[in-house]
C-alpha cells in the first residue's frame, strides 16, 4: 500500500475549510441543523422561506423584493441564455436513450406506488421532488436525477427540483451541470428573496470554486453581503477563496470582518486559522486565535482554550486544560484531549479516551473514527475496523467520506485486498473526483 494513503486518512476527519464542502451530504446536513439560525443571523436554509414566513422582503415586509432578486440573480452570472442551454440539457438527457430512459423512469414510478399499496395506507405519498433530495442525501445520485425528472414531468417545483438537481451533479462533483441548474432554480425566484435563494448562493458559489472559477464564486458572496451585510460566514468563505488565489491582504479583510460580527465565535477564529495555515501564512493565522484567548481571558472555558492550544501546536497547555474537564462524558474534552496525546505520540493512552467516552455515548461518529485511527497506528488493524464501521452505522453521522475511505484502509492492512477493491469502486462512484483514491484503486485491482 502506498504510504501516502495510510497518511491521508488522519485529515479527512478535521474540515474547517471550502474544501468540507465536498460532501454534499454534510453540507446538506449543516443545512439542516442551521435552520432555526436563519432568521436571527441568516445563515443556511435547506428549506424554502415560503413554507416558513419567507414570503416578506428582506426589511420584514411582505410582497416583491424585485431588485433583490435582480442583485441575487445577475451577480453569479446568469443569463437567459441558461435558460436555452437548461432545456437543450435535458433534451439530450432524454434523448440520448428515451426509451431506456422513459422505461426507468416508470418501471420507478411502478414500484414506488407497490410499494405505497402494500404499506400503510395511512403513510402519506412523498413528493418527487422529496424523494429526489433522499436520495442525494443516500448518495444516490442518479436515482436522485430520476426523480427529479419524474417530478418535473408531474409539475411539481420546478424551482426546488433545479435546485435538488444541482446538488445531485455537486455530489456527482459535475459543477458545470450543477451551476446550470443552482442558476436555474435562481431565476425561478419568481420575484421575491426567500432563505432558499441565499442558500442556492452559497451552494452555487462552492459549485463556481469546485470547479476553477474562483471570481465568479467572490460574486456570488458579494450579492449575499450587498443584502446581508451582517453574514459572517459569506466573509469567512469569500475570505477562504480569495486566500486561494493568492489574495492575502483582501482575504485577511474578509476575515477581519467575520471576526467583527462576532469576536467571540471561536470556532470561526479555528478556521480562520486552518485556512491560513493551508496556504502557508500560519503566523497569521495564530494572531487571531491569541488575540481572542488574551481579550476573553476571564471568561473563555478551559474546552475553548484547550483546543485553541492544541491548535497552536502547544500540546502541553492543551493537555493542562482538557485535563480539567470529564472526558468520558464530555464529548470535547474527549475528542480534543484523545487529539492531544495523538499529537503527543501516545496512541495508547488517546485510544484508552475515546473508548472510555464510548461507553457513556454511542452516537459520537467522530469520536469512534479517531478509535479506529489510533488503533491503526498501533497495528490493531480489525479493532480499528470495528471503530470505523461502527461509526458508520450511526445516523446522520455527517463524515461518510472518511469513513468509508478509512474503512477501506483497515482493510487493506489486513490484507483483504478483494474486499478493499470492491469498496474502493464503490467508494469512486460516490467519491469519483477523490484523485488519491483512483491511484489506490489502480494499485488495489493489480493485487
Amino acid at each position: 500500500m502506498h504510504s501516502g494513503i495510510f497518511s491521508k486518512i488522519f485529515f479527512g476527519s478535521i474540515g474547517f475549510t471550502i474544501g468540507v464542502w465536498y460532501d454534499i451530504v454534510a453540507v446538506e446536513r449543516a443545512a439542516r441543523r442551521n435552520r432555526n439560525e436563519i432568521s436571527r443571523c441568516a445563515g443556511i436554509s435547506k428549506r424554502s422561506a415560503r413554507e416558513d414566513s419567507g414570503r416578506r422582503d428582506l426589511n420584514g415586509r411582505k410582497g416583491h423584493s424585485w431588485q433583490y432578486v435582480r442583485k441575487l440573480r445577475t451577480e453569479n452570472g446568469f443569463k437567459k441564455a441558461t435558460i436555452d442551454k437548461l432545456e437543450n440539457r435535458d433534451t439530450r438527457r432524454n434523448g440520448k436513450s428515451g426509451r431506456v430512459r422513459c422505461t426507468q423512469r416508470y418501471t420507478a414510478v411502478l414500484l414506488m406506488a407497490a410499494a405505497l399499496v402494500t404499506g400503510c395506507g395511512a403513510q402519506e405519498k412523498l413528493s418527487y421532488t422529496k424523494q429526489g433530495m433522499n436520495a442525494v442525501e443516500a448518495l444516490e445520485y442518479e436515482a436522485a436525477l430520476e426523480y427529479f425528472e419524474t417530478g418535473l414531468d408531474q409539475e411539481e417545483d420546478r424551482r426546488m427540483i433545479y435546485r435538488g438537481m444541482g446538488l445531485a451533479f455537486m455530489g456527482m462533483t459535475r459543477y458545470e451541470d450543477a451551476i446550470l441548474y443552482l442558476e436555474a432554480a435562481l431565476h425561478e425566484s419568481g420575484g421575491r428573496v426567500e432563505d432558499l435563494d441565499f442558500d442556492m448562493n452559497y451552494y452555487l458559489a462552492t459549485a463556481y470554486y469546485k470547479s476553477g472559477r474562483a471570481e465568479d464564486a467572490v460574486r456570488a458572496y458579494d450579492a449575499i453581503l450587498a443584502l446581508r451585510p451582517k453574514e459572517k460566514n459569506a466573509f469567512y468563505l469569500r475570505g477562504y477563496v480569495k486566500l486561494s488565489r493568492g489574495e492575502f491582504e483582501q482575504a485577511q479583510k474578509d476575515f477581519d470582518a467575520a471576526v467583527a460580527l462576532d469576536g467571540k465565535d471561536y470556532d470561526q477564529m479555528i478556521r480562520i486559522y486552518m485556512a491560513l495555515e493551508e496556504y502557508g501564512y500560519k503566523e497569521a493565522g495564530m494572531v487571531y486565535l491569541q488575540k481572542v484567548m488574551a481579550e476573553n481571558e476571564k471568561s473563555i472555558t478551559d474546552y475553548d482554550m484547550g483546543r485553541m492550544c492544541y491548535y497552536m501546536g502547544d500540546y502541553e497547555q492543551a493537555r493542562e486544560y482538557l485535563s480539567r474537564m470529564d472526558s468520558a462524558k464530555e464529548y470535547g474534552a474527549a475528542l480534543y484531549l484523545g487529539r492531544t496525546y495523538e499529537a503527543l505520540g501516545d496512541y495508547n493512552y488517546a485510544s484508552s479516551i475515546y473508548a472510555a467516552f464510548t461507553e457513556n455515548d454511542q452516537t459520537r461518529a467522530e469520536i469512534y473514527n479517531q478509535l479506529g485511527l489510533c488503533r491503526m497506528q498501533m497495528k490493531e488493524y480489525s479493532a480499528a475496523l470495528e471503530a470505523f464501521q461502527a461509526a458508520m452505522n450511526i445516523e446522520d453521522n455527517g463524515m461518510m467520506q472518511s469513513l468509508k475511505f478509512n474503512e477501506i484502509v483497515a482493510y487493506e492492512y489486513m490484507g483483504d485486498f478483494k474486499t478493499a477493491s470492491a469498496l474502493m469502486n464503490s467508494y469512486l462512484q460516490s467519491y469519483p473526483d477523490d484523485a488519491a483514491a483512483k491511484r489506490e484503486y489502480e494499485f488495489l485491482r493489480t493485487r
